[in-house]
């Protein structure tokens, strides 16, 4: 008994670099094979108000999903830390950067002794956050994957790239569209000359860089919700008067300036987004019911 148990030993030993390469080898095909059972697995299809109705009955099915959902937000915050800490390498820059339309970083005079290490703080924030928009995108998508349709799992995971792409899109048109015409307005507002602080500057660029960026997000929301059967196309459609007005009010807050010429530049886009985010929750619509029929059949 126990000459076998050490050739099985000395057996184990020989074969162990062999079947490590293989596993190594087979890792990838592995990887794969799991990613397109995820991609291809079909949710259980209930009723929002037999799902509620469930839930009310077993309170402790929920608790899975917490879970589920509280080690997403872990590893998301995890990734928006890294790359925060990342950003800090080009912080500098983009002070800068940011300070452009001003005359650059040398325009700007600071009053407290903490204010630029706010400032860089602040910058540092908002550069970690967009670089880490796409993997945070993929974190929320993992989570919601198991609720979609095939097809709606695959075009969402193709449009994860989209997530950064809609949000540099609207920080640009903040930067270089909305700024150069309010700034002038708003430094030179009846003569009075300004010199702006880091902090108050750096804070009206980033938030309204942030919220613009956001709100070039609308399409992408819809088209989710639209997969998942929250939302539907036709009422988005019948409300666009009111999606305007909405828009309108919305863009009046976000507006840095009175004049109806820089709240039409925001406006513009965004009603612009809100017929585009239709056409989507059309596509989505129309992949949901395809999925349906063919499942029925």
């Amino acid at each position: 008994m126990s000459m076998r148990k050490f050739l099985r030993g000395l057996w184990r030993g020989i074969t162990f670099p062999f079947r490590l390469l293989w596993w190594v080898v087979n890792l990838p095909v592995r990887g794969i094979r799991r990613a397109w059972r995820f991609l291809t697995s079909e949710p259980e299809d209930h009723p929002l108000s037999d799902s509620l109705a469930a839930t009310v009955r077993q309170p402790s099915a929920l608790l899975e999903h917490i879970d589920d959902l509280r080690k997403h937000i872990l590893r998301m915050l995890i990734g928006l830390v890294i790359c925060v800490v990342i950003s800090f390498v080009f912080t500098r820059k983009m002070v800068d950067f940011l300070a452009g339309p001003i005359g650059g970083i040398s325009a700007l005079r600071a009053i407290d002794v903490t204010e630029s290490v706010g400032v860089f703080m602040r910058v540092a924030l908002l550069a970690g956050f967009a670089l880490a928009t796409p993997y945070l995108a993929f974190e929320l998508w993992l989570f919601t994957a198991p609720g979609l349709r095939p097809r709606a799992k695959m075009i969402g995971l193709a449009g994860i790239p989209l997530v950064a792409i809609f949000l540099l899109g609207g920080m640009a048109f903040a930067y270089y569209i909305l700024f150069p015409n309010a700034l002038p307005f708003l430094l030179n507002f009846m003569g009075i000359q300004t010199i702006p602080r880091p902090s108050s500057y750096i804070n009206f660029v980033t938030g309204l860089m942030f919220w613009i960026g956001v709100a070039f997000e609308f399409p992408l929301v819809i088209y989710v919700l639209t997969a998942m059967g929250i939302v539907k196309p036709g009422g988005l459609a019948k409300q666009w008067r009111i999606a305007v007005i909405a828009i309108a009010i919305l863009a009046a807050a976000i507006t840095p300036t009175v004049d109806p010429v820089n709240m039409g530049l925001v406006m513009a886009p965004m009603i612009l987004l809100y017929f585009l985010s239709i056409g989507l929750s059309y596509l989505a619509s129309v992949g949901r019911k395809k999925d349906a029929a063919s499942k029925d059949a």
